[in-house]
């Protein structure tokens, strides 16, 4: 399906301001299926990932069937996060499927690239994207968790970051107003749909590199509305 960014990934999520009071309680018990699964999911798309960087490599080119089910697995991560604890913004059950589901409240899709840098691929997912590793580190509660690490080697820490006490704050209101505030959502989205570009970037699935803005709503900006995108681009002919 044709989705009109600027962006070649575009995340959406539908807002629905009254949800269950109580459900997002127990959501951490109902996604220990898809938590599961999710895990086989991502030890594949890394171990493809590095598959793919040799044949862009070699031929400038992500294999299709690969990038298919890349983009799956982040499409089924994102509808896990959105009905659990990365946004808390649906009582709808996600599907267990890699495919598209226009009717389910968060979609994902990523544009395939024709070709790719030979050049970036070298430096772009760990040197050109750490800019962005440290601002979602933020969101995610990784660059919390790291320092809390570094300050003592054997301490167990855990930093849920700013989505993490953004969705408690939903929560608490859903369960004592009985609504999610819609200032809450549109900033849930923005971090997450952040943290998605960078991951398809550093997953290798695209050369443009992602924006250093904080796109918040429902859906993706218009393009001629988006913010100057900043940081290296593809080399002509690369």
């Amino acid at each position: 399906m044709e989705r009109q960014s600027a962006y070649p990934l575009v995340l959406e999520g539908d807002f629905s301001p009254h949800l269950s009071r109580w459900l997002w309680l127990v959501k951490w018990v109902l996604v220990i299926p898809h938590i599961i699964v999710l895990v086989f999911l991502w030890i594949a798309f890394l171990l493809l990932s590095v598959a793919t960087f040799f044949s862009i490599l070699v031929t400038g080119r992500y294999p299709r069937a690969i990038f298919d089910f890349n983009v799956g697995v982040l499409r089924w991560t994102w509808r896990v996060d959105y009905y659990s604890y990365g946004a808390l913004s649906t009582d709808r059950y996600p599907p267990f499927t890699l495919a598209d589901d226009p009717d389910y409240p968060a979609r994902l899709y990523v544009e395939y690239p024709q070709q790719l840098s030979r050049g970036l691929v070298l430096v772009k997912w760990w040197l050109l994207a750490l800019p962005h590793y440290l601002i979602i580190g933020v969101f995610t509660g990784a660059a919390f968790a790291g320092y809390e690490q570094m300050r003592n080697e054997n301490a167990w820490a855990y930093g849920s970051g700013l989505i993490g006490l953004l969705v408690c704050i939903a929560g608490l209101f859903l369960l004592f107003a009985g609504r999610y505030p819609r200032g809450v959502f549109d900033l849930v989205l923005g971090m997450n749909r952040w943290v998605f570009r960078v991951s398809a970037y550093a997953g290798l699935m695209t050369d443009k590199y992602p924006p250093l803005a904080l796109d918040m709503g429902s859906g993706e900006p218009p393009a001629a509305g988006m913010a100057t995108v900043f940081g290296p681009q593809p080399l002509p002919g690369s």
